[in-house]
C-alpha cells in the first residue's frame, strides 16, 4: 500500500495468472463480482484499477488451539453413522445457488470480463485463516486456452479489511504490485512416478501405496502433500531394509495434478484399471488388491476409513491392533474425500485413505502460505510410515484379494477440476 500510508501486503499470486510486467500502481476499488448482476454493474468502470473483488472477512479472536490430535472420544464417534449433508473436513460443499459446472463456467466469465475492462490487477482475500496466514490456490485455470485474468494474488484478511474500510470512509487507497510469473506451456502433460518391488509367487497382482507430488505455489507443499509422498516412500524403504519378501508386488504411485481434481490418479486408473464412463474392467483390474493414500496433512495415522466396505472392517482391525499403544485403533465405514483413494474407489478398486491427527493442518497449512516444514512433526510421520508398510506387508501376502464393493454403474465424463472454491483434501 502507497497511499495514504506505506504498508507492506502479506500475499501471493495466485496459480495460472500473468505477471505485472513490471510494477503497476493504481486506485484500490472494491467491486464484489458474485453474480452476472454484478458484471453488469461494474461494466466500464474498473479500467486502470487495481480491484478487490471478495467481501470482507470478519475475524474474531482465536479462542480454541490451532492444533488439536483426537480424543478418544472423538475416534469412538467416528465409528457412528455420519450426520446428513456432511463434509470432509465440516468445509461447505460449493457456493450458495451454483452447481460446479455453474461455478466453472461463470470463473471463466469474470476472468474474461476483468481482462476486457484493463483492470491493473485482481485482489481476492485469503479465504481462511488469519494472523499472515494466507490461503490462496488458483486465480485462472490450468486449461489451455480458457480465458485468463489480470494478474492477481490473494492477501491476508488483516490486510484486506483493512483496505475496504478505507475504502468505506471515502479515503483514497493506492496500492503497487510487482508480480513475475510464467506459463510454461510448452508442454501440457503431468506426469506420475511409479515405482515397484517384485513379488515373488504372485508378482502380477499388487498393493498399491499412494501420495500426490503437486501442491499450491504460496509455500513449499510440506504437509500437502509432500509428507504424503515421503511416508509411502519411507515405507517401501523400511520393506526393503527389512529384507521382507512378499507373494504381490508392492507398487507405489505418486500422482500429478492432483489439487486440480485427481488428473494423475485419475488417468492411472482409467488406463491401467477402467474407465468410469463404461466401467468394462481392463486386465490390472482383477489384479490389483488394495490402494492406500495418506494426504491429510502431517498428523499421525488413528485409524482407516473403509469407504463404506464393512468386510474389511475386521481383516484392518486385526492389522492395527499391534499399533493401539501408538494410537492407532479407528476402523470406521464412512467414506472421506477429496483425495486420491477415491479414483480407485471409483471403479469398484478397495481405495482408502487413513484417518488422521488433524494438528492445525487446515488452521495453518492447508494451501496456504504456511505450509512448510516447519509444521512437520517428524515423530508423526515415523509413525505413519511404520503402519503404512505393515499394511502394504499384510496386503501384499494375504491368501486372497481383498473383498470388493459392487462394481458401480458407468458415470458420465465430466470436466477436469475441482470448483474454483474447492477446499478438500486437495
Amino acid at each position: 500500500m502507497i497511499e495514504p500510508a506505506y504498508s507492506e501486503l502479506i500475499g501471493f499470486p495466485l496459480a495460472w495468472t500473468p505477471g505485472t510486467n513490471g510494477p503497476v500502481r493504481g486506485e484500490a476499488i472494491h467491486a464484489p463480482l458474485r453474480t452476472p448482476a454484478d458484471l453488469e454493474k461494474w461494466k466500464g468502470k474498473l479500467k486502470g484499477m487495481i480491484v478487490l473483488v471478495d467481501a470482507p472477512r470478519t475475524l474474531t479472536m482465536p479462542d480454541k488451539p490451532y492444533g488439536k490430535r483426537y480424543s478418544a472420544e472423538e475416534l469412538a464417534k467416528m465409528t457412528e453413522a455420519p450426520e446428513p449433508g456432511a463434509t470432509p473436513f465440516g468445509r461447505p460443499a460449493g457456493a450458495p445457488g451454483m452447481n460446479r459446472e455453474q461455478m466453472m463456467a461463470f470463473r471463466d466469465k469474470v476472468n474474461q470480463f476483468l481482462t476486457d475492462e484493463a483492470v491493473l490487477a485482481v485482489v481476492k482475500t485469503s479465504y481462511d485463516g488469519d494472523g499472515g496466514a494466507v490461503f490462496g490456490s488458483s486465480g485462472g485455470p490450468y486449461q489451455k486456452g480458457k480465458p485468463v485474468p489480470p494478474a492477481s494474488v490473494a492477501i491476508a484478511a488483516e490486510n484486506y479489511n483493512r483496505v475496504l474500510r478505507l475504502l468505506e470512509k471515502k479515503i483514497p487507497v493506492k496500492l503497487e504490485f510487482d508480480i513475475e510469473a510464467k506459463f510454461y506451456d510448452e508442454t501440457t502433460k503431468a506426469f506420475n512416478v511409479v515405482a515397484e518391488i517384485p513379488g515373488t509367487t504372485r508378482k502380477d497382482e499388487y498393493v498399491l501405496l499412494g501420495g500426490h507430488l503437486d501442491s499450491w505455489q504460496g509455500a513449499t507443499g510440506a504437509t500437502d502433500n509432500a509428507t504424503g509422498v515421503a511416508v509411502m516412500m519411507e515405507a517401501a524403504r523400511i520393506i526393503k531394509a527389512l529384507g521382507l519378501k512378499t507373494q504381490r508386488s508392492i507398487r507405489l504411485g505418486l500422482w500429478s495434478a492432483e489439487e486440480q481434481g485427481l488428473i494423475g490418479s485419475r488417468a492411472y486408473v482409467k488406463d491401467h484399471l477402467a474407465d468410469p464412463a463404461d466401467m468394462k474392467p481392463k486386465a490390472e483390474h482383477s489384479k490389483i488388491s488394495a490402494y492406500f493414500n495418506i494426504d491429510n496433512g502431517s498428523g499421525k495415522i488413528r485409524g482407516i476409513y473403509t469407504q463404506g466396505n464393512d468386510m474389511v472392517k475386521n481383516t484392518f482391525a486385526s492389522w492395527l491392533a499391534p499399533f493401539a499403544d501408538l494410537g492407532a485403533t479407528t476402523v470406521t465405514n464412512r467414506n472421506t474425500g477429496g483425495t486420491d483413494h477415491q479414483s480407485f474407489d471409483a471403479v469398484g478398486i478397495p481405495g482408502f485413505q487413513f484417518i488422521q491427527d488433524p494438528l492445525d493442518y487446515m488452521q495453518r497449512t492447508h494451501h496456504s502460505n504456511m505450509d512448510t516444514m516447519d509444521r512437520v512433526p517428524k515423530s508423526d510421520l515415523v509413525q505413519i510410515s511404520a503402519i503404512v508398510a505393515s499394511f502394504a506387508y499384510h496386503a501384499a501376502n494375504r491368501d486372497a484379494l481383498l473383498p470388493r464393493k459392487p462394481m458401480p454403474k458407468p458415470q458420465p465424463a465430466r470436466r477436469d477440476g475441482p470448483p474454483p472454491s474447492s477446499a478438500g483434501g486437495e
